[in-house]
Parts: C-alpha cells; sequence; structure tokens
C-alpha cells in the first residue's frame, strides 16, 4: 500500500502551537522506533498512521535474525514504501564483528534491501583504528551509518568529554548521526541517572563538546525525558528508542499538543493573540437571558 498523502483533518482550523517541526526528508528532528517484534499487517497499520513522524524503524537487539528471510524482504520492501529508512539493530553488528563476520553482514544487510547500518560498541571493546575503519567500509557499501556511543553497562558508562569525542570522529569518518546510548530503560545509563531523569549538567558537557550537535541522536524512551530534551532543544531534537504505540505520543510533544510543552509555546511572545478570545462575544445567551 502506498503512503497516503494529503491534508490533515485540522489542518484548516488549528495551528501547531509549538513552530518549528521540520517536514519530511529531515536533516534534523529525526525520530527512531525500536522495533521488538512488529508483524507484517502491524508495520503496515504504523506506517499508514504515523509514516510522516518516523524516519528510521531499528530492529531491535539481534531480532532480525529470528525472521524467515521471506518476511524480512517483505518487511523492509513495506518499511521502504513508506519513505521510511530500516536497519538490524547494533547488538547483532557487534555479534557478527565479534563472530569475524564483518564483511559477510555488509553483504547480507546488502542483499537483504537495507538502508542503513548501526555500527557500535556497547558490549564488546573495539579500538579506535577498527572504529574508523567499519564506518568507512560500511559507508563504502552505500549504506546509511548511524553509530552509537556508550556502553550497555552502567559502571563502563563514558565520560560527556569520551560521548563527545567519539561522536565527532564517528561523523568524521562518515556517519550521518551518532546516537547517545539510552537503551531501552532510560534508567541509569547516558544521560539518565538511575530514576530515568535527564542530568542536564551531562546534557550541556556533551553538547559543548560536539562540532555539530544537529547529528546526534539522544536515546530517550520515556515521555519526560523527551519533554525535558523538547524545551532544551526545540522540536526538532533527534530521539531514538520510541516505542511504535508511542510515536503520535511523541509528535504531539514536539508540536505543543500536549500540556507539557503546550505550556512552552504558551510563554512566547507569538502565542499571546490567544488572549483576543476574551473579547469575542458568546455565540450563546447566557444561562437566563434570551
Amino acid at each position: 500500500m502506498a503512503p497516503e498523502k494529503g491534508n490533515k483533518a485540522w489542518s484548516d482550523v488549528v495551528t501547531f502551537p509549538l513552530p518549528g517541526r521540520s517536514p519530511k526528508p529531515r536533516k534534523s528532528g529525526i525520530t527512531m522506533i525500536i522495533d521488538k517484534g512488529l508483524g507484517l499487517a502491524e508495520t503496515e497499520d504504523l506506517l499508514n498512521l504515523a509514516a510522516d513522524y518516523i524516519d528510521y524503524i531499528k530492529l531491535g537487539f539481534g531480532t532480525s535474525a529470528l525472521y524467515s528471510e521471506k518476511l524480512l524482504r517483505d518487511k523492509i520492501r513495506l518499511v521502504k514504501a513508506y519513505e521510511v529508512d530500516i536497519y538490524p539493530g547494533g547488538t547483532f553488528f557487534e555479534i557478527a564483528f565479534s563472530q569475524n563476520k564483518f564483511e559477510s553482514y555488509l553483504q547480507r544487510a546488502d542483499n537483504l534491501g537495507f538502508t542503513t547500518l548501526e555500527l557500535s560498541d556497547g558490549t564488546i571493546e573495539i579500538s579506535d583504528e577498527v572504529r574508523e575503519y567499519i564506518v568507512r567500509k560500511a559507508r563504502a557499501y552505500g549504506f546509511k551509518i548511524i553509530t552509537e556511543v556508550g556502553k550497555k553497562r552502567p559502571e563502563k558508562n563514558l565520560s560527556s568529554g569520551q560521548i563527545a569525542c567519539y561522536a565527532n570522529m564517528d561523523l568524521a569518518n562518515g556517519a550521518d548521526w551518532v546516537i547517545v546510548e539510552g537503551r531501552e530503560s532510560g534508567k541509569g545509563i547516558g544521560v539518565f541517572d538511575n530514576n530515568g531523569l535527564v542530568k542536564k549538567d551531562t546534557v550541556d558537557d556533551i553538547v559543548r563538546g560536539l562540532k555539530d550537535p544537529s547529528r546526534v541522536i539522544w536515546e530517550a524512551p520515556l515521555k519526560d525525558q523527551q519533554e525535558k530534551l523538547i524545551s532544551r532543544f526545540g522540536p526538532d531534537v533527534s530521539l531514538g528508542n520510541i516505542q511504535p504505540y508511542e510515536i503520535l505520543a511523541l509528535e504531539s510533544l514536539r508540536v505543543g499538543l500536549r500540556a507539557d510543552t503546550l505550556q512552552i509555546a504558551l510563554n512566547r511572545e507569538q502565542t499571546k493573540p490567544y488572549k483576543t478570545l476574551l473579547n469575542i462575544p458568546l455565540l450563546m445567551p447566557e444561562p437566563g437571558k434570551t
């Protein structure tokens, strides 16, 4: 089924309270969802509803290895038809790399039709020289490249300076985007404390060290994290590890259609004209009057 085009249902009545959201194809404000096992029909339903708001679908962990070849090809073809990129998770790359199958991994991913690859070392150890090699090698195959910076285990967390350094290096070597690790839980990892709260000083330290902060995707699976990052960076902050059923909820946050970010819009000067409504006469008579 081809992607549905046309005006949104309320476009001629209500404008988005929080301006600044970029349309697809986007160069900022990327949304990456994590797919842990959507069937073909579920995937089509999701894309029919929300393809405008999805830039990347990650087949989480090593789940793509559990698909039949036909189903995986069908799913990749379907997602690409909706102008969304799709890729296998970084952990699956790490497994292939640790088994000395990197070249075969690239060849099979290309043959299957994947448009993008995630390259990471969240569980394994890779030297800086090897990291540069795998990014450049995968890029030479024609893939869009997303690298991930950070470790899966909290005790191995990287410092803000290390995260910024690796991000700058990956982008210089040809990566399109760099993900800051947040895992599926969003707690006790990366820029989040053990309760899932955003560590503002850590975020600011990372951003100060980045040459191009607009090319960073912050993994932020929890709603409060998304709201804080949108408040900090605006509607076009790039966010990842979003659950499929949360995609419209996130987009609502981005454009001010939820109370959390509507308040940001109401505090801005350009939204003040809403107060003129107070001067409009009532269309219906007040109770007890004719």
